[in-house]
């Protein structure tokens, strides 16, 4: 999932409304009980793309939780697969053929049935659409690859409807983190009519600002969901956040809020993400498309200094994880040697000695990045490169990556699903996520050598084989790994608890009464 901001947006007439924005029955309701009625969130303002194949950023991850469910959903703690849509499933011996049994009584808010020819045909869509980024992740089935870049038909994808409630995949090479990559909403039940939903709520309203969703009532299991709806509200203004949070108006703020202003600090939740924030080159102009020159680079940045403000530092590109193999990082700062690389790799390519040689930095306004470029200019002039820095905004930078004709990057991706893969496939050949433009066939090689792997200890070994490749090609510029910051008092809220991803399914969330807590109180 990639992570941006945005600018700010004056939203406090939306916030208005969107607090005030129950039906009368919910209000009448709510009177009754006042643990039942709408949760409120407060996100950064960010127009949100919800359509679940196109979709790729955390803010969007989070409220497809809510609005669609797959064959397998995220368990709420440990993010491990748990079975949603999916009712059981079988592998055969070989690995290559999963066959899934459906829940009957699974329907989208519309009423309709969800059926296994619902998911062939939501996979189809997602094979076919235009700027999917997740659509590569199903290249392990049989003719995905093949139709998805134009050289098969869709027939030939081998996703087979046995009958309504049986779906059988079929697979080139055995991959055994199907589960976990199903959990994605790319991957998820989709209805026709863009306005059914297959999750735990349905959207109720969508206008600049206010996002409401209500209860599913189709939801296979309503009777499990113990709030209405959720009210999402889009404000930058940090101090009236913290207010609104203070005074019981909102429930959850989403990282846009002043710390020092919030009266209860057990509502601040920091915690390390399965995040990480690089630069990587984009695999296009010449020299930077050669990895001699990329790596004499690497050798002349003061790693101190570009990674002096972040809470945990970054030397590799996935975070680490429990039994993943150590990789040597990127943090060897050495000018001398440096001078030395970049002069063997003018010789190598027959780039003269005084020659300059252009770099161009696509950057976000972000002050910081800013900072980055600056100190990356400074670094890079002893080595006759001349760094200029091109900016867009906020909004336009990912999608415009693609096209834009810069030689360095910016970016930073939270996994979206509890395995390195989730990182390395921004990089394999033939991904959609690769908007780098690597290519190298030893680095495809042992991704797919880690989908054959017997046990995680044989597939991590693999993979941290090719992050190794990946980081001595100088493909990337590790600077630090995420850390979330979310306002949420759990002592009145149940169902949220921070994890890696820090993605939180919304179907799982409720209100309680709060404990009065009366420390100090002596009792006679």
């Amino acid at each position: 999932m990639a992570v941006t901001k945005f600018f700010k947006t004056a939203l406090l007439v939306c916030v208005t409304a969107a607090l005030s924005s129950f039906s009368f029955a919910q209000k009448a309701e709510s009177e009754e009980n006042p643990l039942y009625r709408n949760f409120v969130i407060i996100d950064i303002p960010h127009t949100y793309d919800l359509n679940p194949h196109t979709a790729a950023y955390v803010s969007e991850a989070q409220i497809f939780t809510a609005l669609y469910e797959g064959l397998f959903s995220y368990h709420p703690v440990t993010l491990e697969p748990i079975p949603a849509i999916c009712e059981s499933y079988k592998i055969s011996r070989d690995k290559k053929r999963w066959t899934f049994t459906l829940r009957k009584d699974a329907k989208f808010s519309d009423g309709i049935a969800i059926t296994a020819q619902t998911f062939r045909d939501s996979w189809i869509k997602l094979l076919s659409e235009h700027g999917a980024p997740f659509a590569s992740m199903l290249d392990c089935i049989t003719g995905a690859k093949e139709f998805r870049m134009g050289t098969g038909t869709a027939e030939e994808v081998r996703i087979e409807v046995r009958d309504d409630f049986t779906l059988v995949v079929r697979l080139d090479e055995p991959a055994a983190h199907l589960p976990k990559l199903l959990c994605h909403h790319a991957f998820a039940a989709v209805s026709p009519d863009k306005d059914a939903f297959s999750g735990a709520f349905a959207i109720s309203s969508y206008t600049p600002g206010n996002l409401v969703l209500a209860k599913n009532e189709n939801y296979h299991s309503a009777g499990e969901v113990k709030i209405p709806g959720i009210t999402i509200i889009q404000s930058d203004d940090t101090a009236e956040n913290s207010y609104l949070f203070n005074t019981g108006r909102a429930d959850w703020i989403s990282g846009n809020a002043e710390s020092a202003q919030i009266i209860n600090p057990n509502s601040i939740h920091v915690s390390a993400e399965f995040g990480t924030t690089y630069l990587f080159f984009k695999i296009k102009n010449s020299p930077w498309d050669k990895p001699e020159f990329r790596n004499a680079l690497l050798e002349a940045i003061p790693y101190d200094k570009l990674r002096a403000k972040a809470s945990v530092k970054a030397t590799t590109l996935v975070y680490p994880l429990s039994g993943y193999p150590e990789v040597k990082g990127i943090d060897d700062y050495d000018p001398v040697d440096a001078a030395e690389l970049i002069k063997d790799a003018r010789a190598k390519y027959g780039i003269e000695a005084d020659e300059k040689i252009p770099l161009i930095f696509a950057i976000t306004p972000d002050d910081y990045v800013k900072e980055w470029a600056e100190l990356l200019k400074a670094a890079w002039e002893p080595l006759g490169v001349e760094l200029t820095v091109q900016t867009t905004s906020f909004e336009r930078y990912n999608p415009s990556i693609a096209a834009w004709n810069a030689d360095l990057f910016t970016y930073s991706w939270i996994g979206d699903f509890a395995d390195p893969l989730a990182f390395l496939e921004l990089f394999r050949g033939d991904s959609t996520l690769n908007v780098a433009n690597y290519k190298n066939p030893d680095y495809d090689a042992l991704l797919s050598k880690s989908a054959t792997a017997e046990d995680s200890t044989e597939q991590y070994k693999y993979l941290s084989r090719a992050e190794q490749l990946l980081l001595d090609d100088g493909m990337l510029i590790p600077v630090l790994h995420a850390v979330s910051v979310q306002y949420i008092d759990l002592n009145s809220v149940g169902g949220w608890q921070t994890n890696a991803l820090d993605l939180h399914p919304l179907k799982y969330i409720y209100l309680k009464q709060a404990q009065t807590r009366l420390p100090n109180l002596v009792r006679k």
